[in-house]
């Protein structure tokens, strides 16, 4: 890796530790397989990093629910929106108006980031999903879809065309830009732990 990028990776890494710890789980090192880290049984978490800041979450045993979240601090242009949305979710975008479609842009796709996180376990990411998105029928971000939260707070995320349990994801605004995590699955809050570098 170069330099820093390599620094962003122990940064996570580091975050990681720190959320697992606030859980419950004092532990060295977070091992990896390839990029992806590798969590101890019975935890889920998920590290996120952009622009030399790492943030991580973690579940303690014996709750449910994935862990996901995301960090975005860069602007998303607008001629993004097709790799990350499908029609049908592209009027809520474009009901902003240009000054702020690419803000709520850079919100969709941070939640569905952490939705695909904590459902796929995302090289650099979650390592409590399945880890195949193939498994799903997911293949990329317009494979989930997203509606907003009526508070404007986040957004409700699904697999397209499985009726199952929706992600609630919060999107938090910060710095220039944004954190997502996920919340709730279906009814049910998601306990978790933080850490940050």
């Amino acid at each position: 890796m170069i330099p820093d990028r390599r620094r962003e990776f122990l940064a996570g890494r580091l975050a990681a530790r720190r959320a697992l710890r606030s859980v419950g789980l004092t532990c060295g090192d977070v091992p990896r397989a390839g990029r992806r880290p590798v969590f101890p049984p019975g935890y889920a978490a998920s590290i996120t990093h952009d622009a030399g800041l790492a943030v991580a979450v973690a579940r303690p045993p014996g709750h449910t629910g994935p862990a996901g979240c995301d960090l975005e601090l860069g602007r998303f242009p607008l001629e993004a929106a097709r790799l990350v949305l499908r029609e049908d979710e592209e009027a809520w975008l474009h009901d902003a108006g240009p000054a702020l479609a690419p803000a709520r842009l850079r919100a969709v796709f941070s939640a569905k980031e952490a939705a695909w996180k904590a459902l796929y376990g995302a090289a650099d990411g979650a390592g409590s999903g399945s880890g195949d998105a193939a498994e799903g029928g997911a293949r990329t971000l317009r494979d989930l879809y997203a509606v907003p939260e009526p508070d404007g707070g986040g957004f409700r995320v699904r697999r397209r065309g499985d009726d199952g349990v929706d992600l609630r994801v919060c999107v938090c605004p910060v710095a220039a830009g944004v954190f997502s995590w996920v919340r709730m699955v279906g009814g049910a809050a998601v306990d978790s732990g933080a850490g940050y570098v």
